[in-house]
């Protein structure tokens, strides 16, 4: 199958729907073609995180896709045109794609749903085009990159692809657009109203940004994720506190286990039960008890 970006793909009378006429994520490419950015060990475990901490009380599991670095085809009059947004979130969607198959690209046209939340991750040079007319000169991580200014502020063409500011603001009207800077721990929350994005003032404490329609929070977290202590964005609730990750569910549940376990050989203890007895009706070494 062959799609000519920038071609109008033929309709029929009366027209068929885009979903009908356009290509499937089958058809696209899936792989990285001279995308920029950073692709350190952040950029891979950063996604994991806001994947295994969100959780969204209006919608079940199986009806919200997150997605990390993979193809976004945004556009039904070029079809080959995309963007790779670092993490975003798309509600009232089947995990699946159709319910039954991992997505190789998130494909519009076919979804029916655009993205609801999007984050960036800033990296050296991306900065331009990741916060468009937001961007200011002191917004660089590195020195050199002002040059890129200009090209991000263009209007686009419809011959070239738009930069990602565009897309998200123009094309998919993405509700919540977030930016975050590891290397300044810098985060920015821009909200799309009246057709266009407006930069909103962060909270001092966690939740640095409330989303109210999703009634869900973020905020920066200092701590260890797969063995590597930084500063973190992480979903949490409007009290503050954070949501745990499978695995911190799972380590606080046997935590919770061995605590009951060592109060009920206490309270054996207490009774004048001997030791070896306790640990052996409790299933607990000796060593365990005789420290209690």
């Amino acid at each position: 199958m062959s799609f000519t970006t920038g071609h109008a793909v033929p309709q029929a009378e009366p027209p068929r729907p885009p979903r009908e006429t356009l290509p499937t994520m089958y058809d696209l490419p899936s792989e990285v073609i001279g995308e920029p950015g950073l692709p350190d060990e952040f950029h891979d475990l950063q996604p994991q995180l806001l994947s295994r901490t969100l959780s969204l009380a209006d919608y079940p599991r199986d009806q919200w896709f997150t997605g990390a670095d993979l193809n976004l085809y945004y556009d039904v009059h070029h079809p080959l045109w995309y963007k790779r947004p670092d993490w975003f979130l798309a509600v009232g969607v089947p995990r699946l794609y159709a319910g039954q198959d991992f997505r190789r690209s998130y494909v519009t046209w076919q979804e029916g749903r655009n993205p609801h939340v999007v984050i960036e991750f800033l990296s050296p040079g991306t900065e331009p085009e990741d916060l468009g007319r937001f961007y200011r000169a002191e917004d660089a991580i590195e020195a050199g990159v002002e040059a890129a200014t200009s090209l991000s502020s263009q209007p686009y063409r419809d011959t070239s692809p738009p930069t990602k500011f565009q897309v998200y603001e123009q094309y998919l009207r993405v509700p919540h657009y977030l930016t975050y800077s590891r290397q300044t721990r810098q985060l920015r929350y821009f909200q799309w109203a009246g057709g266009r994005y407006r930069e909103q003032p962060l909270n001092p404490t966690p939740p640095q940004v409330w989303l109210e329609d999703l009634q869900i929070g973020l905020g920066l977290w200092e701590g260890v994720f797969e063995g590597v202590s930084s500063c973190w964005l992480r979903w949490c609730g409007a009290d503050g506190n954070w949501y745990l990750t499978d695995t911190e569910r799972e380590q606080q549940e046997k935590e919770r286990a061995q605590a009951q376990l060592l109060q009920a050989a206490r309270n054996l203890l207490a009774t004048g039960m001997p030791p070896a007895q306790v640990a052996e009706l409790l299933g607990l070494s000796t060593e365990q008890v005789n420290q209690l």
